[in-house]
């Protein structure tokens, strides 16, 4: 294949018309490298008979060394093809550039698909044939869906119908219908669960039209009728002026072969082909026009083989014969593996092979005709009739949109569903719509990740030209060495950090610019490679250059307070650069609809951002969810202390290149990363020790979170207070001047759900009433500074009033004792912890001492500090007015947020509990009553101390629960290891949910809920007790309680006698709490510093 310069590339980038931005989406191991290879092959990058075998978008060690892909990365191809413009004119020659990003597929890493996927206006979605549809491939479908991307079906691995399953052509074509079915039916529930939504919205804006009419009827009739009679309203023509309900045509969402937007492949034999290449096949054979024979090569269509006509099913009149699918296609691509590896034979026939190569036309070299590699002939013959780059690319280039068309469709929803987009600027919205893309217009581009570059890899640093045979001599002595070198420290240090000395060892190879240099500059070369950030961005509108100066805006910048904290910044563009795989080629400006590389946004940009050539009313793009929620932490120290300032460094640079993984410092000065699983966490330790952080790391043991919560069970210990109700507490602060009463109850479980999906509802509610007090934003709001780079989640955005009301439709739910929420929506003071968890501060008190959440009235506004006394006209200093509830409210709700953050059973965050306060009464003695405001600073700390503790010892009246952190294993395994995949699972406390055949295949999908604190170690124990037949994907789940006390001891006779007085070994929640609390350095009751002592030997005699 030619090699395509990368002058050529960048001169396509000029006519929009003809770039297609894609991506490549698909569960793990399905495929989706092995067909980049085959792309990439067609622009001489790499050879066609590597394709598939080098990876070649996979650029690091261990993305080599596992075989799957860890980070997307993006390159541009060069594609050319005839096309006529009009049926009956001569063929011209067109020129495509194609932006391709390959995405992983791990579920760990579905960030990375996530921050990719708006990059890009089509998907390329990736199905196994045999494994069919898997988690990441719902996942992926409805990435698509939410970012309005233009979908492409790729059947791939239909080798493995031939070669595993030992399907017959007839077999396939049913495997493959019911597939297809398959994944249309998730397309279906995507539109119909929208559909649905869409025509809620209608029927609520219909009713509101009525009684608005309803209304102004009965006002005219009241004044015109003086006998008071009333119209009858007509609901038809109030329907009539809010519009009728339009059905929208869901018939092109689906994937269907006649519509050429499924591809059937098999990515490692290196062939593709769509009904329309067949279809242009048989023509002039069957004498049957080609639009005819696109819309019934697939489906119940059959071809009469003497009259050579089409019949429909009913038509067959009892006569078997074949679909054309598998008359026409499937026969004889099955004859091509019969012919050459042997199919279900086992054997190839060399004579069968001459004569497909003569039907087809097809003269194979001589010497790939004698080798004796049966497969070297069945890539090179499909190579020839059925290449998969062809197919591949020309329905990408038919099927999915260029830039211009793909923004007109996609980003009015993606404007729409931007905070603040009621503020964004006309001239912004158009120049996005409209694809505007000369100098003069608005510049808006979107970075997606920021990716972390060694200087050394760098354009400017990297050497031109071919290397001379005494440097390529030089060069490999040096690897040699290095190898020998590598290999010797392996040897000392074990297998286990092998892979990692290599690449030390490697890292060092690189010539400098000049192509020389001693041993001394290459070690001090090797000690030091700083790392650039380069953003992973797409441009929308105007042109970009380098040397401009543009506004850099964080994920939460809304275009109606412009400028709030943190106030966007100016950045000058330093460098962009066309991203080719593994190398950078620089450019000096990119146009709009572009993918490319920009560099000169660090320490403007934490993860992801919009770039804006104005700030007032700008557009915020960077409000895209994250896939996959970092879940697990582990405490990080270097093993040498004097590196621990690298240590930090590199945690803040891996944040910065990282998008999921997160970096925190604990109260107790641990430093702490939080990634999305264990594979994940391997990889970010492999990137700290050789690249960021450059030192020995420590890991400890992960950090899983906890929640804690209450329930009313039945052999529950009786109320501590006999007096009072169960959960009821009367606290007196330690100076006697403030007694509280309050009480702790379980929440029901539909409201705490509730709070829980819609923690961003609460905090923007939060962030707009504070914005409205004072210009502050909610920065400052205790325990939520680190979330300030978390990104705006667009989407369902909630008012106060619709809050309020779903809320109390969640309480209404509650069938046990509703009379205690009939008040509580209009008596919420707070949500805690974070004052947006999952628990309620209720302020029932008679005088209502608390600010009321949901009561925005103007006379009502949080308590504030009191005014200092003012002097009287006769000069003297009036006494201090006496000090009220309402002025230690703030300290009650500030007590609320810590105890609701910090548990009583392990410091774990609570969920699900209801706090009312009944009563709060300041009894302060006479000579101290004017006298208890001016104490009100020492008061703040005895309140809070005061009503935290109350919470934790009404929280311990009820029975308290463990919350686990939960995964949701899937796993695809034969008949023959289903028996160790349940054998693992259950000792490790997971729970099967379900176990499905999967139809046509021998293999089960087993569904189960397995605890993050059991998951560690949980994929190299599957894989090793199934001889990697079976391998699982773990996604979180949420929280699930575990139903056991875990204070409950035996009491009778027989449970003491069956589990032991303490029953260690059966109360799993207390092992589970004893082992954070040993974590977190606290008290563990019952715990025996001494086991079994002996007296101490003396050395005496």
């Amino acid at each position: 294949m030619p090699v395509v310069s990368p002058e050529k590339l960048i001169g396509l980038q000029k006519s929009s018309d003809n770039i297609r931005n894609i991506c490549i989406l698909a569960h793990v191991d399905h495929g989706k490298t092995s067909l980049t290879d085959a792309l990439i092959a067609t622009n001489g990058i790499i050879s066609p008979k590597l394709a598939g075998k080098v990876r070649y978008l996979d650029s690091r060690a261990d993305e080599q060394l596992r075989g799957i892909t860890m980070e997307s990365s993006a390159i541009s191809l060069y594609f050319s093809l005839l096309r006529r413009s009009q049926p009956d004119t001569t063929p011209e020659q067109k020129e495509y550039l194609i932006n391709l990003i390959d995405s992983p597929g791990h579920i760990d890493f579905s960030s990375e698909v996530s921050t990719a996927s708006r990059l890009c206006d089509g998907a390329v979605v990736l199905v196994d044939a045999v494994e069919g549809v898997c988690s990441q491939t719902v996942t992926v479908l409805r990435h698509t869906w939410t970012e309005h991307l233009q979908p492409l079906l790729v059947i791939n691995k239909i080798d493995r119908l031939v070669t595993e399953l030992k399907m017959s052509p007839g077999e396939a074509y049913t495997h493959l219908s019911k597939l297809l079915e398959q994944v249309n039916a998730i397309v279906g529930s995507f539109f119909q669960g929208e559909r649905m939504e869409d025509d809620l919205k209608w029927r609520e804006r219909v009713e509101e039209m009525v009684a608005a009419t309803t209304a102004r009827e009965k006002d005219r009739s009241n004044s015109s009728d003086p006998n008071g009679e009333e119209e009858s309203v007509d609901p038809s023509r109030t329907e009539d002026g809010a519009g009728a309900y339009e059905e929208k045509d869901d018939e092109n969402l689906y994937f269907a072969p006649e519509r050429n937007n499924v591809i059937f492949s098999s990515a490692v034999d290196g062939w593709a082909f769509t009904v329309k290449q067949f279809a242009g096949l048989y023509e002039k054979k069957l004498g049957i026009k080609r639009s005819i024979l696109e819309k019934v090569l697939w489906g119940d269509f059959y071809l009469d083989p003497k009259t050579k006509r089409i019949l429909g099913s009913k038509h067959l009149k009892g006569r078997a014969l074949k679909p054309m699918f598998v008359q026409l296609v499937l026969d004889n691509i099955w004859a091509v593996y019969e012919a050459t590896t042997g199919g279900s034979k086992g054997k190839g026939d060399p004579i069968m092979v001459e004569k497909i190569t003569k039907a087809l036309s097809i003269n194979l070299p001589p010497h790939v005709l004698r080798t004796r590699d049966p497969r070297t002939i069945l890539t090179t013959l499909f190579a020839s009739w059925l290449p998969l780059s062809t197919a591949m690319l020309v329905s990408v280039i038919e099927h999915l949109p260029s830039p211009p068309t793909a923004q007109k469709a996609r980003l009015p929803a993606l404007i729409k569903s931007s905070p603040g987009a009621a503020s964004v600027d006309p001239s912004i919205s158009s120049a996005l719509i409209n694809f505007q893309h000369s100098k003069d217009d608005p510049v808006i581009a979107y970075v997606s990740k920021m990716v972390a570059i060694p200087e050394s890899e760098l354009p400017q640093n990297k050497r031109k030209g071919a290397l001379s045979a005494e440097e390529a001599r030089e060069l490999g002595i040096k690897k040699r060495a290095d190898m020998a070198r590598a290999q010797a420290l392996a040897d000392e240090a074990g297998s286990a950090d092998h892979v990692s000395h290599i690449t030390e060892a490697l890292d060092g190879t690189s010539l400098t610019r000049n192509g020389t240099g001693d041993h001394d500059t290459r070690v001090e070369t090797e000690d030091y490679d700083p790392e650039h950030l380069i953003g992973f961005a797409r441009i929308y509108s105007g042109v970009l250059s380098v040397g401009d100066e543009v506004y850099v805006l964080p994920p939460k910048f809304s275009p109606s307070n412009p400028h709030a904290k943190p106030e966007p910044r100016k950045a000058t563009i330093n460098a962009l650069y066309l991203l080719m795989g593994r190398g950078l080629e620089p450019l000096q400006s990119v146009p709009a609809g572009v993918v490319f590389g920009v560099e000169g946004l660090e320490g403007h940009i934490m993860k992801s951002g919009t770039i804006s050539s104005q700030l007032s009313g700008a557009v915020n793009l960077a409000g895209v969810g994250i896939g996959s929620q970092p879940i697990v932490r582990v405490a990080l120290e270097p093993t040498n202390p004097s590196d621990l300032d690298k240590l930090i460094t590199g945690l803040r640079l891996l944040e910065q290149s990282d998008p999921c993984a997160e970096y925190e410092v604990l109260e107790s000065g641990e430093h702490v990363i939080l990634t999305a699983g264990e594979l994940h966490l391997e990889r970010c330790l492999k990137d700290l020790r050789e690249r960021y952080a450059r030192c020995e790391i420590q890991a400890g043991e992960p950090i899983v979170p906890y929640r804690e919560s209450i329930v009313a069970a039945p052999e529950m210990a009786p109320p501590k207070e006999k007096d009072l109700p169960r959960g009821t507490v009367v606290a007196l602060t330690s100076s006697k001047q403030i007694t509280i009463r309050l009480r702790v109850r379980p929440l029901p479980a539909a409201v705490t759900e509730f709070l829980d999906k819609n923690a961003s509802n609460i905090r923007r509610i939060y962030s707009e009433q504070k914005s409205q007090e004072a210009t502050e934003t909610d920065a400052d709001v205790p325990g939520e500074s680190r979330d300030l780079e978390t990104p705006v989640l667009a989407g369902a955005n909630m008012s106060l009033e619709e809050l309020k009301e779903q809320l109390r439709l969640a309480l209404s739910e509650s069938k046990a004792e509703r009379e205690v929420w009939l008040d509580a929506i209009e008596q919420t003071a707070a949500f805690g912890p974070r004052r947006i968890g999952p628990n309620i501060l209720i302020d029932a008190t008679k005088s209502g001492c608390c600010y009321k959440l949901f009561q925005r009235t103007s006379g009502q506004s949080p308590s504030k500090e009191p005014e200092a006394p003012t002097t009287d006209s006769s000069g003297e200093t009036p006494k201090t007015p006496l000090m009220t509830a309402r002025d230690i409210s703030d300290k009650i709700t500030h007590a609320f947020q810590l105890a609701t953050a910090q548990g009583p059973l392990c410091n774990e965050p609570v969920q699900g509990i209801a706090v009312f306060l009944e009563e709060v009464t300041i009894s302060a003695p006479p000579e101290e009553e004017h006298a208890a405001r001016e104490n009100l600073g020492r008061l703040t700390g005895e309140v809070i101390k005061t009503v935290r503790d109350s919470i934790r010892q009404g929280f311990l009246d009820w029975s308290p629960r463990l919350l686990l952190a939960m995964y949701s294993c899937e796993i695809q395994a034969s008949t023959e290891v289903l028996g160790r995949v349940y054998g693992v699972i259950t000792r490790r406390r997971g729970r099967i949910l379900s176990e499905s055949l999967k139809e046509g295949t021998p293999f089960f999908t087993i569904l189960s809920l397995l605890p993050v604190a059991e998951s560690f170690g949980f994929s190299d124990e599957i894989r090793k007790r199934t001889s990697g037949a079976a391998s699982p994907q773990l996604i979180f789940q949420g929280y699930e309680m575990l139903d056991q006390d875990p204070f409950w001891v035996p009491f009778t006779e027989e449970e003491i006698e069956d589990l032991g007085e303490l029953a260690d070994k059966a109360n799993v929640a207390k092992r589970y709490m004893d082992a954070v609390r040993v974590r977190k350095g606290l008290f563990v009751k019952g715990k025996k510093l001494v086991v079994d002592a002996e007296k101490q030997k003396t050395l005496k005699r």
